[in-house]
């Protein structure tokens, strides 16, 4: 059976949606940190897309002012070994994703001033700078970005800032760009004025984005980009979406509401389809009544649960009570029958039956008469068993009923042996109750053709868990029970002694008698006549 999931009790639920209604504006201030994170991850996507942008315009300017070092296999820098591997495995995509994150990587300090060159510029280098001047100042007024192109010194060529024919060796990020990496970094801003105003296009945070590239001629370095921008702050975002976060505080106090709409709904809801499904049941419905498919609270779960179950043992009893009276009703009309047809016969025509024909006649009206009483006792004897229920204090000397009932099989011209020693333990049972359980058992016997019975109490019982049980088997030499009957020996009505004054209704009394004290009772195997084995529960004085 799956094991279900535990259920929320009511109290909790309403404590879980006061605490998310505390909680939503503290989770509210971290979204707003990973918002932070993805700003700066959209700023180094737009650099990226930038530095692709200049490194492809610095390669045509340069195939056009010096296409004999673009010729050249010896021009530029070779990329290193790692690099010159994935640049080898890549197809004709190389998307560079933005990779930057507040939460991982670390913010290094400003960048380092420039420093002189060691050697004077690459001349074709210097030329296509020169080229491209007018082009980044152009491309600042839009993008905002810092843009500066060194060759493969390091010495700037070309660049929107103050830096022109300065070195830029001493950053790590042209360094490493010129083994042919591609390098983001997040550095501290020193901010040089005040504060921007939130509408101002001038960006206050304190950091600022750094990527520079390698402008690749084949496998070849031939330059570096490197661009620089801060990203917007989280002020002015929220700045420019104060409309929308007047709706978003509009939409949490809506929020608010409907949890508290469902949690009334999850309380409610369950109660309305319970009702609806008693009032099914009340108009005569079968089999509606399920348990919920999926109850917010343990408690909802709960009730359906019982009332599911209250509502299955209503209908099978009903349903019992249907084939029962079915059964009665066939048991009855037989004899009825019988009898009816006799009296007709007589009243017609006694004056002219002879006194042998009026014999056969009453007799035959004594027999149904009779039946018709082991009918009625029996229907009695199975009610008092239906709803018996046992006590604490029902207890039973096994060792003593046993040879007793023994005895009296004997006095009857049956052959009866009880295997000795008998145990000296009690059954938790009163007295006449197990005695009706064992004369049924005889008489069951008797009526299926079986003259030798032996009855053995086994305890403890070898195959039981516990010391709880005894084992009582009686056991005959009549025709045994086939296959095909054997499954339904227990059923009432069931019998094939009818003709012997069978009524099938023994078994079925010694069932529910032992179903009533937690006994059980079933066919056991044998290779001659029958043998039926019942276990019952022993009483606390489980031994004397």
């Amino acid at each position: 059976m799956v094991r279900s999931l535990p259920r929320l009790k009511l109290r909790y639920l309403l404590l879980a949606v006061n605490l998310t209604a505390l909680w939503l504006p503290l989770l509210g201030l971290e979204a707003l940190r990973l918002y932070e994170s993805a700003l700066v991850r959209q700023t180094e996507s737009e650099l990226v897309a930038q530095a692709a942008f200049v490194a492809a315009s610095y390669r045509a300017a340069l195939a056009r002012l010096a296409p004999q070092a673009v010729a050249d296999p010896a021009y530029g820098l070779p990329l290193a070994t790692p690099w010159r591997e994935q640049y080898d495995h890549e197809t004709r995509w190389r998307p560079r994703p933005a990779q930057l994150d507040l939460a991982e990587d670390p913010v290094y300090p400003p960048p380092p001033e420039t420093i002189p060159p060691s050697s004077p510029p690459d001349p074709h280098a210097q030329a296509t700078g020169e080229e491209l001047q007018s082009l980044l100042h152009d491309a600042q007024v839009i993008t905002l970005a810092g843009i500066a192109i060194a060759d493969t010194q390091g010495t700037v060529v070309a660049t929107t800032g103050p830096s022109l024919g300065r070195s830029l060796m001493a950053l790590e990020e042209v360094q490493r760009a010129l083994t042919g990496e591609h390098m983001s970094r997040l550095r501290q801003r020193l901010p040089d004025s005040e504060s921007p105003a939130l509408d101002s296009i001038s960006r206050g945070a304190r950091l600022r984005v750094f990527v520079a590239a390698p402008v690749l001629q084949g496998q070849r370095i031939v330059a570096v980009t490197l661009l620089w921008r801060t990203p917007i702050s989280l002020i002015q975002v929220l700045y420019g979406k104060r409309y929308h976060l007047m709706l978003a505080t509009a939409l949490l106090l809506g929020t608010s509401v409907i949890m508290s709409v469902l949690t009334s709904f999850a309380v409610v809801r369950p109660l309305q389809t319970l009702v609806s499904l008693a009032q099914r049941v009340t108009a005569g419905e079968q089999g509606v009544v399920v348990a919920l498919a999926r109850p917010v609270t343990r408690e909802a779960a709960e009730l359906s649960q019982a009332v599911a179950t209250m509502a299955q043992h209503l209908e099978q009893r009903a349903d019992y009570i249907r084939a029962f009276a079915a059964h009665v009703s066939h048991e009855f009309k037989t004899p009825l029958a019988a009898i009816r047809g006799a009296v007709e016969l007589l009243r017609d025509h006694i004056g002219t039956m002879t006194l042998a024909e009026r014999e056969r006649f009453l007799g035959n009206l004594d027999q149904d008469a009779e039946r018709l009483e082991r009918l009625v006792r029996r229907l009695l004897e199975l009610a008092r068993a239906d709803v018996m229920q046992a006590t604490l204090t029902d207890s039973t000397d096994v060792a003593t009923v046993v040879p007793q009932l023994a005895i009296h099989y004997q006095n009857i011209g049956r052959t009866a042996t009880v295997l000795e020693p008998l145990p000296r333990v009690k059954a938790a049972m009163s007295e006449d109750v197990l005695e009706s359980i064992l004369t049924n058992l005889l008489d069951n016997t008797r009526q299926h053709g079986g003259d030798t019975v032996t009855l053995a109490v086994t305890y403890p019982v070898p195959d039981a868990e516990l010391d709880t049980a005894l084992l009582i088997e009686v056991s005959d030499n009549g025709p045994g029970i086939s296959a095909a009957n054997a499954a339904r020996v227990f059923e009432p009505f069931f019998t094939t002694a009818r003709s012997r004054g069978g009524t099938g209704l023994g078994l079925a009394v010694v069932k529910s008698l032992l179903t009533a004290h937690r006994g059980t009772i079933q066919l056991g195997e044998t290779s001659t006549g029958t043998r039926m084995q019942i276990r019952l529960p022993v009483s606390r004085s489980s031994q004397i």
